[in-house]
């Protein structure tokens, strides 16, 4: 769900030699080719147009070129939100999915510290976004994944390093 600490994860890990791919920043990036403000309600409704013109792995499919063009043996790719998604991924290799847990408040805090334009600033918007995410599926990832880490009192330094050995472990 957001803000449980996936990209904090992701950008602690990029050190390590990995490419980070986040599916947020790819309808973000679409939402300034069609000059839209990036806030959370015009992503919101632009990530649900993608998918019901393109599919329900749409945001993937924008993420194709990225994935295409890596020279990285590990891909971590942040923010998958179905299992249609995932399917879109596994056309270009293994994949793995590691899910990160935190309780409403631990997200809600840290999205409102985080400081992006689509971050929610009200309990009411970080419900609505919630529900969204729920709407398109993110809860089937989760419940598949193959690894959760559950990011209650980790330092960011414990929650990447906790990563990082359940990923090594699945690439030895």
């Amino acid at each position: 769900m957001p803000g449980a600490g996936k990209t904090t994860i992701a950008e602690g890990l990029k050190p390590k030699g990995y490419d980070i791919i986040n599916m947020g920043n790819a309808v973000r990036e679409e939402a300034t080719k069609r000059n839209l403000e990036l806030t959370s309600s015009n992503l919101g409704k632009l990530m649900l147009e993608l998918r019901e013109k393109n599919g329900p792995g749409a945001v993937a499919k924008l993420i194709k070129p990225q994935i295409e063009t890596s020279t990285a043996s590990v891909i971590l790719i942040d923010g998958v939100r179905s299992n249609d998604e995932i399917q879109v991924l596994r056309k270009f290799g293994n994949v793995k999915l590691l899910a990160i847990h935190a309780s409403t408040d631990t997200r809600f805090n840290f999205l409102q510290k985080r400081g992006r334009l689509d971050d929610p600033q009200t309990k009411d918007h970080f419900n609505e976004r919630d529900n969204r995410e729920l709407g398109v599926g993110i809860s089937n990832p989760i419940a598949l994944s193959d690894y959760a880490i559950s990011n209650i009192d980790l330092t960011k330094d414990k929650l990447v390093e906790t990563a990082f050995k359940i990923i090594q472990s699945w690439i030895e």
